[in-house]
């Protein structure tokens, strides 16, 4: 059997709250060997960590999401950063972090402090950051800009950009691009734009409970699907799929820096 890492998904979240348990073993039975869970804010990092501390193979990760920046975001950040630093808890990452300009751009300037600022959690702490971008590519770059030949190391998550952005964001030598669902969707050019990309860059992910791959689209998403990302990858670069279960494997685990 393939053996793969979903490198991002939320099956913390309400939408499992009726099969959550049945859903982590669905995910082992499919080869999912470790799972990586961002967090979204200072409201669900509690839920987070009691599925991580149940499941040995299940991943911690501690962020705030561009779209929680609001109002209150000075109070809300601090109540992270206290997990991250005063709650003895072993956190595997830096996120979900980034910019979304996607559904508002009030507060464009908040988000990229808040995104600045995680950043020096992620260097101080020698953690992988775990970028989300959704129509901020610009903004994306100015804030990463200065850290471009830094340690700084980490995902694109969800990545769907042109061969443009693939060039700009591959510049950072610490970063994997995440890939799921989407690159099974039929009008998506993400197959052609990959074809570019070397596989040594790429990881896997689901970011369920969004984006489920062919044939689950408009379903709800869980870590188990991450199979038919593997089955597409496998097809696009014309290798097997325990190649691709191998490669993606080796990658996730060099940038959580994980033996």
């Amino acid at each position: 059997m393939v053996t793969l890492i979903d490198t991002h998904t939320h099956l913390f979240t309400e939408e499992f709250d009726e099969d959550r348990e049945l859903a982590v073993i669905r995910a082992v039975q499919a080869g999912v060997k470790r799972m990586f869970m961002p967090n979204i804010d200072d409201t669900s990092v509690e839920d987070m960590l009691a599925l991580c501390n149940r499941h040995e193979f299940c991943y911690p990760m501690i962020g705030f999401h561009p779209t929680s920046v609001d109002e209150g975001w000075k109070q809300r950040l601090t109540t992270v950063e206290q997990w991250l630093r005063a709650s003895g808890q072993r956190f595997y990452g830096i996120g979900e972090v980034g910019l979304d300009l996607y559904w508002d751009k009030t507060f464009r300037k908040e988000q990229m402090e808040v995104f600045e600022k995680q950043i020096g959690w992620a260097l101080e702490y020698d953690l992988p950051l775990i970028v989300h971008c959704r129509e901020a590519y610009p903004e994306l770059l100015e804030v990463m800009e200065p850290y471009k030949h830094s340690a700084l190391r980490g995902i694109f998550h969800s990545f769907t950009g042109t061969s443009d952005d693939a060039e700009r964001l591959l510049e950072y030598p610490g970063f994997m691009l995440g890939v799921n669902g989407v690159v099974t969707f039929k009008k998506s050019n993400l197959p052609e734009v990959l074809r570019k990309v070397p596989m040594e860059r790429i990881v896997l992910e689901t970011d369920s409970p969004y984006l489920a791959p062919v044939p689950y689209r408009g379903k709800r998403n869980e870590s188990s699907f991450i199979v038919k990302v593997a089955e597409k990858l496998a097809e696009i670069y014309g290798l097997t799929l325990d190649h691709i279960g191998r490669l993606t494997t080796e990658n996730a685990l060099k940038v959580f820096k994980i033996a």
